[in-house]
């Protein structure tokens, strides 16, 4: 994945109040999600807008409210890419990915941004864009390619998650479809289901009838 850098401060003041009026400003609410396990109860010191979330059986997370502008994220949020998050927090870089965007039902504008923290050795899972190569040998005898999921969920470290998933296409006939099951991708575990059809290539009008026209024959 490429790498985006970007720059957040603590949030201390929280509530919708202390949000609507962020917003005002012009930046936006963000949760740092993940993070390493820790024991409960924790005796060590929180940093500003750090807070400890109880897991149950005596452990915990320490996730950390923050802020950023919206100028800063707008080439994170409208793309299509995926990029691992180099975060500037606190004076130290920390890795993270994008896990949801809440936008505003009218506006459109960003609402809440959350993020999970990334480790190197740690297995994430993540939505990665799908991108179809060669030339199929139905679409040669008259169908059409079709793309049902542009995205697949991949999980695997986040430094082995490609850019992009490649499918190669040049087997695939007439009225055929590739399923996640038989895609293969060295490092990496598909979280869809199985039996999700990926692309197909449909049979056209036009096909249909030279294939009708060739039976008559």
């Amino acid at each position: 994945m490429k790498t985006f850098a970007l720059s957040a401060e603590p949030r201390t003041d929280l509530g919708k109040k202390a949000a609507k009026a962020l917003r005002s400003q012009n930046l936006i609410p963000v949760v740092l999600n993940g993070g390493k396990t820790i024991d409960l109860p924790f005796t060590g010191t929180l940093r500003a807008g750090e807070k400890v979330v109880e897991l149950g059986n005596g452990k915990g997370l320490i996730t950390t409210d923050l802020t950023v502008t919206n100028d800063s994220v707008r080439k994170l949020i409208y793309t299509p890419d995926i990029f691992a998050i180099e975060l500037d927090l606190h004076g130290e870089k920390r890795m993270a990915v994008l896990k949801d965007l809440q936008f505003h039902p009218v506006k459109d504008t960003i609402l809440h941004i959350d993020l999970l923290e990334v480790f190197p050795e740690k297995p994430v899972t993540i939505e990665v864009p799908v991108k179809l190569e060669g030339h199929a040998e139905g679409v040669k005898a008259g169908g059409k390619l079709n793309l049902s999921m542009k995205k697949l969920k991949v999980r695997a470290p986040y430094t082995a998650i490609p850019e992009r998933l490649v499918i190669n296409v040049d087997k695939l006939g007439l009225g055929k479809t590739l399923q996640v099951g038989e895609l293969h991708f060295d490092g990496l575990e598909l979280v869809n289901a199985k039996n999700a059809v990926v692309c197909a290539v449909q049979l056209t009008r036009a096909a249909r009838g030279a294939a009708a026209n060739a039976a008559k024959n």
